[in-house]
């Protein structure tokens, strides 16, 4: 399965989440290191949800870069 994963910039730090998997959440000191982490939340967090006999949410989700003229 293919998730999309949001990628922040943040001040010092990255952090990625997944729209599909509320909750679903990591954060690093590089670009790299948070996608490296988002990677095992995701696994973890499906694993959780099949041990509790939850439904695994299907991947729904999707982006696109938008290109604008700025004034």
């Amino acid at each position: 399965m293919k998730y999309t994963v949001i990628i922040e910039q943040g001040e010092n730090s990255w952090g990625a989440y997944v729209p599909d998997l509320p909750g679903c959440i990591a954060a690093a000191d590089t670009r790299e290191g948070a996608i490296a982490l988002i990677r095992e939340a995701i696994e973890f967090h499906i694993e959780g949800l099949a041990e509790q006999g939850e439904p695994v949410p299907a991947p729904h989700s999707s982006s696109e870069l938008v290109e604008i003229n700025a004034a």
